[in-house]
């Protein structure tokens, strides 16, 4: 039987990972998507991905995945956090590097959560993923967020940006979050 949800996004970047993602695997989960006006709230990565798929499952009225990415940085105690999305829109891939001027530590963590509801009314589960690296001057092509600063420590020296789509897909964290969600819709 095959297993379905609705990936909330409208990151088309996003959205092709997932599918890429899920279709490397052997499980038969198929994934739609729709974008779904829900509010961004501040909190923790985890508060925010909770009340997010609780309002897009209210407003779909069926299961839902939603998707929150935070980018850690250890100097600063784990900012920006789930507000990446800001602070690259505000201050860009340089602005991240200038943000750690003047500390001794470029240690960061690229977190994924994936938040899933069965519905309407349903708890919702969490499901997440982190890959360890450092923040460094941008390398690569810079379509897809803050990839081209971020240098996991398994990625050989190369950024994501610079990575071969097939290769950032089997170490990132969003490749951890998403296993866990599809290893626990195949068990249902």
């Amino acid at each position: 039987m095959s297993k379905s949800f609705i990936f909330v996004t409208g990151n088309a970047n996003k959205l092709r990972e997932v599918k890429a993602i899920l279709a490397s695997g052997d499980s038969d989960i198929e994934c739609t998507s729709q974008s779904v006006d829900v509010p961004e709230l501040q909190g923790t990565t985890q508060e925010v991905a909770i009340a997010k798929v609780k309002d897009a499952a209210e407003k779909l009225g069926a299961a839902c995945v939603t998707e929150d990415t935070a980018l850690c940085f250890d100097a600063l105690n784990g900012l920006p956090g789930p507000y990446i999305k800001d602070f690259m829109a505000g201050i860009g891939h340089d602005g991240l590097n200038k943000m750690l001027v003047g500390f001794n530590n470029t240690k960061a963590t690229a977190l994924c959560t994936f938040a899933y509801s069965a519905g309407p009314g349903t708890e919702p589960i969490l499901f997440e993923g982190r890959t360890e690296g450092n923040i460094v001057p941008p390398r690569g092509p810079t379509a897809f967020g803050w990839d081209p600063c971020f240098q996991p420590i398994e990625g050989g020296g190369l950024t994501y940006a610079e990575m071969a789509h097939e290769d950032k897909n089997k170490i990132s964290h969003r490749y951890r979050a998403l296993e866990k969600l599809r290893i626990y819709l195949a068990s249902q």
